[in-house]
């Protein structure tokens, strides 16, 4: 089998759009197919729920190897476009292919595709992506086999929490569509300048807010979101979900309060406070005499960051965002 980077043919990224350019590509009447892998070997590049659309004139969008079945699956997309069938696909992947997208070893990967239309229903793929566009966690449901399913809003709590798509018991397999992370950093510090280019490598979205534009500025951070708001405001604006960090940084209780306390009652994953155990000790008792409970003060984590001995903004940097993976991940 050969790689679908040495047949010539252009790959995007993995964290892509493809039911957005399924359902883009349906609708100007292209023909669309949505391939979506449903199980594959531990050490892969693309877990199960990786997805890539293809048109019925052969453009791509996303991954669901990192280029050793691609070219196969295309193949397959086309002909089960022309039947109105889904299809499961199962491919072996030599050791050799591995080795050229980056693994130790090969395995066994299986991709589902669903013509759209014949059977992924056009309503229930905008249903979807609108979901998708509304930051809503969701599940597209179908059947392991031969595709064809619903969109759910719940049902799977621990999947979402976990983040994993995959086969039940009775068949179905579960692709979950979890909105993207984000990790919100309150201070445009030295900590910030690596923290949020870090987190991005990551796969998180960083926002960055600080009204003092001396701090937050693009010659500062480059290419990122800053908002230069109070943090208060700020966080109102944007938004605080399920899949969002909050880390303040600026010690300046002026503006870290603020935000800890719109981030205490929100349903981060994650808040974390930088500070010695002394300030955070302070800042506790001013969280006490605010009105916060003990439990909705306890989701600080402070001081910020596992305790790795880090000695200078990078090293902190790694710290908080190890801390943070760790909490997502649902590890102590």
């Amino acid at each position: 089998m050969m790689c679908l980077a040495c047949k010539g043919i252009a790959m995007s990224d993995g964290v892509n759009g493809a039911p957005e350019k399924a359902l883009l590509w349906h609708e100007a009447g292209r023909g669309a197919v949505l391939a979506t892998v449903v199980e594959t070997w531990g050490s892969a590049p693309r877990r199960a729920g990786a997805q890539m659309a293809i048109s019925g004139d052969g453009e791509i969008a996303g991954s669901v190897s990192g280029g050793c079945v691609e070219g196969a699956v295309v193949a397959a997309a086309e002909a089960a476009l022309a039947a109105g069938r889904g299809r499961l696909l199962q491919f072996g992947v030599s050791d050799g292919d591995a080795f050229a997208v980056g693994l130790a070893c090969g395995g066994t990967i299986r991709v589902l595709v669903e013509p759209v239309g014949a059977v992924l229903a056009p309503e229930v793929l905008a249903e979807l992506v609108a979901a998708r566009a509304a930051r809503r966690a969701v599940a597209y449901v179908c059947d392991a086999q031969t595709g064809g399913g619903v969109v759910q809003f719940d049902g799977f709590e621990a999947r979402f929490r976990l983040d994993r798509s995959g086969t039940e018991e009775d068949g179905r397999f579960v692709a979950i569509h979890n909105p993207p992370l984000r990790m919100i950093v309150v201070g445009a510090v030295h900590i910030a300048q690596a923290l949020v280019g870090m987190a991005r490598h990551v796969g998180f979205d960083p926002i960055l807010i600080d009204p003092r534009s001396a701090f937050g500025n693009a010659a500062r951070f480059p290419g990122e979101r800053i908002v230069e708001e109070w943090p208060d405001a700020a966080l109102e604006a944007v938004g605080i979900d399920a899949r969002t960090a909050l880390v303040t940084l600026t010690h300046d209780p002026k503006l870290d309060d603020p935000a800890l306390a719109v981030g205490m009652r929100s349903r981060a994953f994650y808040i974390g406070a930088l500070g010695s155990t002394r300030t955070h000790a302070k800042r506790v008792a001013r969280l006490e005499a605010a009105g916060f409970s003990q439990d909705e003060i306890a989701r600080i984590r402070g001081p910020v960051g596992l305790d790795i001995g880090a000695a200078n903004p990078g090293e902190i940097a790694v710290s908080i965002l190890a801390e943070g993976i760790a909490a997502l991940r649902g590890k102590a």
